[in-house]
Order: C-alpha cells, then structure tokens, then sequence
C-alpha cells in the first residue's frame, strides 16, 4: 500500500474523529461506535417520515461505506504489518 498519501490519512482521521497517535484497538473501538451510530436501519428508523426515512437511509449507507473505507485505510497503514520479518 504504497500509493497511500497523507491526504488520504488526515481524511480518514477526520471521519474516524480521531487523532494520531491511533492505537489497534482505539480503532476498532471507534469503528465499533461508529458503526452503532450510522447503522442504516437504526438511524433510519428516528423519523416516521417516508420520505425523510429513505434520505436518511441513504446518508447511513454512505456513512457505513466511508466508515469502513476510514478504517481499512488507517488500519492498513497505522496498524504495523505482522505478516512482515
């Protein structure tokens, strides 16, 4: 993963709500939490709104997706390699 930029990082720090330095487990704790917030059927389901309930399923899902991305991201390049030596 060499193609990373710190652009991309300080991105993903910033969806995360994080800030270095980030340990293994801060991150997946993050993620955990996160993800509980930005579940779309659960954030979804605070309006009883049809409309409003799509828009905010949506949202959700793009959350889950840049979430997920976040995290793959930073724990790719934060988290030491351990298949490396």
């Amino acid at each position: 993963m060499t193609d990373v930029n710190q652009e991309d990082v300080i991105h993903a720090l910033e969806i995360l709500g994080l800030t270095l330095p980030v340990t293994p487990e801060t991150l997946a704790q993050t993620r955990q939490a996160l993800l509980h917030t930005w579940n779309p059927a659960r954030y979804s389901n605070l309006t009883n709104n049809p409309k409003q309930y799509m828009q905010a399923y949506k949202k959700a899902e793009e959350m889950t997706s840049l979430i997920e991305a976040a995290y793959a991201l930073l724990s790719a390049v934060l988290v030491p390699d351990e298949t490396e030596g």
